[in-house]
């Protein structure tokens, strides 16, 4: 009888911790407005105020030759990354990561991915849409986009704060490069930033979006 009531309490309890996985640390994220990352609460948006950091608006061109603008993302949750297809560094393992997100959040249009080429000058369309289609990239689902590099390296640097600069200046000839996943509410609000190499911070990621959703 001890042993059965032993065992039971032992299955409860990788139970609870497997629950524990799966559920958010907690239950609103929290709104970041600067490269420090230092999180800001609010019980809705109308605290906020006017002046709060958001993403400024952008126009560049995906793997199938479409504008893609704030407006495609408007009133949509996404993920956004910046790579290029030449990387034989941390972007594959990047691009499987953010694949996964795909593949979890393959049936829900509310969610989509945004990776931006930090070699805009070598990844055409044409190059992104190869890369697309080996790396089975669901067009519509995530964009792969080319622009003017001034203009990604801007977005990347003062708008999603994905690279660490250490109070340095940098300017376009200082090469973007950085493994993070920043993730954007509905309203072009930064609500977090995660290792896109790491299989635990990318975890958390899903959840968190899954939080989000139920703002």
């Amino acid at each position: 009888m001890n042993k059965i009531i032993v065992f039971t309490m032992l299955l409860a309890l990788l139970s609870c911790r497997e629950e524990s996985k799966n559920k958010s640390r907690v239950d609103k994220l929290p709104f970041y407005s600067e490269e420090t990352f230092t999180p800001h609460w609010f019980a809705n948006e109308d605290e906020m105020p006017n002046s709060f950091h958001q993403i400024s608006p952008f126009k560049f061109q995906n793997q199938d030759g479409e504008f893609v603008t704030q407006e495609t993302f408007d009133g949509k949750i996404y993920v956004t990354d910046f790579f290029f297809t030449s990387c034989g560094g941390i972007c594959p393992k990047m691009t499987r990561n953010m694949k996964l997100l795909q593949d979890v959040f393959i049936d829900d249009d509310k969610i989509l991915l945004l990776s931006h080429s930090v070699t805009p000058d070598r990844d055409s369309v044409s190059i992104l849409k190869e890369y697309a289609k080996t790396q089975e990239i669901i067009s519509g689902k995530w964009h792969l986009v080319t622009g003017p590099k001034e203009e990604i390296y801007k977005l990347g640097r003062k708008d999603y704060f994905v690279e660490e600069n250490l109070g340095v200046d940098k300017d376009n000839d200082d090469f973007l490069h950085t493994e993070n996943f920043v993730l954007i509410d509905k309203n072009s609000h930064i609500r977090g930033i995660y290792n896109g190499l790491n299989k635990t911070s990318v975890n958390q990621l899903i959840i968190d979006i899954h939080t989000l959703k139920k703002e």
